[in-house]
């Protein structure tokens, strides 16, 4: 996730609003060519084009952007706020209580743990080194192990490819109404470690291996419960996040351009920290998110979490991939480990381990019971 100090002076639109397409396809081509990057940087400005270095020291002052360098269309309007084609959603209340509180009731916080371990090991996760691939082809293997335990939920585990070496993870669990609109949970699996991307230790292990962990744990707790959902739910581990929303960019515009119905999307970036001294919540955040799909997250919380929920300061502008989402007018929420602001100090660093202060193994597996209870009850 990115943490953003900077609050830009431009009011959020109250309708959907197209602008000019403002880079040519010549110069998009030309551009990159040279290694150049097209940043957003906030709402209704046009974007500009930036150095890998550039955005670096973008991430180090705490600024949030998109790179729609692999996803902007000179021949298409840049949308900058989908609100009027959101999808009309109406979110009922938690029906299944007993079946899901049945499946939650076998988390397993040693699996979590196994996993996170296995996440942590890697050097770093970034999407531009080896070790980012090699935690791609971890998640892979793990998530697909998963799915051959339970041969009859028909889970598939397949890999989204981007022009960057690593690959995005869809895990699919099929609905008995394969067309219906998909339930997805998403999280981001690279990390990085600002002073040395490629190189440096970036154990991740907040940011994003705690909602990773949850992912994983929640599509085992399914899968071996015989979920067999009426609409297809999905788990998505995205990659490139801390470069620029990339690989959650990339598979939202796909989607989108296929007519995928998505019922809605829920992400999962840090999951694992309570401050010192600070009250033990579940932040829901208020930007970028369905109004109505933040309320029934609410519920399924009271429903079948030990911890209360609160509403969060706002994150800001590309603060993480359910924006991606949103960007394309389908109803997203982030349910976040503390109020923004209250958030791990130490990601995007070598420190960023299970043995920082204030890391929680006991609030994380609460991310995978609402993760358990958030597939369920809107696969059903």
């Amino acid at each position: 996730m990115k943490a953003s100090s900077v609050v830009f002076g431009v009011a959020l639109l109250l309708a959907a609003v197209s602008v000019r397409a403002v880079v040519s396809e010549a110069e998009l081509q030309e551009n990159t060519a040279k290694g150049l990057r097209l940043i957003s940087l906030e709402e209704g400005v046009d974007p500009v084009w930036k150095t890998e270095d550039d955005k670096l020291a973008l991430k180090r002052a705490r600024v949030n952007f998109f790179d729609v360098t692999e996803v902007y269309d000179p021949k298409t309007p840049i949308i900058v706020h989908p609100d009027s084609f959101a999808p009309a959603v109406t979110y009922p209340a938690p029906s299944h209580q007993s079946a899901v509180k049945a499946i939650i009731a076998n988390v397993s916080l040693a699996n979590i743990q196994t996993y996170l371990s296995g996440l942590t090991a890697f050097n770093n996760r970034y999407y531009k080194s080896q070790t980012g691939v090699d935690a791609t082809n971890w998640i892979l293997k793990t998530a697909g192990d998963i799915a051959a335990a339970y041969p009859a939920s028909q889970a598939t585990v397949t890999k989204f490819t981007h022009s960057w070496i690593q690959s995005s993870i869809i895990a699919r669990i099929p609905g008995t109404m394969p067309g219906g609109p998909i339930t997805i949970l998403g999280a981001h699996m690279d990390s990085i470690n600002l002073n040395s991307p490629t190189s440096g230790r970036a154990p991740g292990a907040d940011d994003d291996g705690s909602g990773s962990v949850n992912l994983l744990e929640a599509f085992r707790l399914l899968l071996a419960a015989g979920f067999r959902p009426t609409t297809p739910v999905e788990f998505h581990w995205y990659s490139g996040e801390e470069a620029g929303l990339l690989g959650s960019q990339a598979i939202a515009k796909s989607y989108k351009a296929s007519g995928t119905q998505v019922k809605a999307m829920m992400q999962l970036d840090m999951t694992a920290y309570v401050k010192p001294g600070t009250t033990e919540v579940i932040a829901l955040m208020p930007d970028y998110v369905d109004a109505g799909l933040n309320t029934f997250l609410g519920s399924l919380i009271t429903a079948y979490s030990r911890l209360p929920f609160v509403t969060s300061p706002k994150c800001g502008y590309a603060c993480s991939d359910h924006a991606s989402w949103y960007n394309q007018g389908y109803p997203t929420c982030l349910p976040f480990e503390a109020r923004y602001g209250d958030d791990n100090p130490v990601i995007h660093t070598s420190s960023d381990t299970v043995s920082v202060s204030g890391f929680s193994w006991s609030h994380t597996l609460e991310y995978t019971k609402i993760a358990v209870a958030f597939a369920y009850e809107l696969g059903i």
